[in-house]
């Protein structure tokens, strides 16, 4: 997700036009701006990434997203 607001250990997020207030506490060692990716899990940023990698992450969830669902074999 892109940031586009930091408050504290709060940070308003955006990916695909999904808006979401994400906590950044657990990267308090490792500074964040407004325009930086952070990789997202259950609410939490887990990790700061470049816009490259951000890239790579989405293109690689649409392409699995394509993928025919094939539950017999799950």
């Amino acid at each position: 997700m892109k940031i586009t607001e930091i408050n504290g250990h709060v940070a308003r997020c955006i990916s695909r036009g999904i808006e979401r207030e994400i906590n950044c506490f657990m990267l308090q060692d490792d500074p964040i701006a407004v325009g930086d990716f952070v990789m997202v899990h259950v609410g939490y940023a887990i990790q700061k990434v470049d816009a490259t990698h951000a890239q790579l992450a989405w293109a690689t969830d649409n392409a699995l997203q394509t993928l025919p669902a094939d539950h017999d074999n799950a």
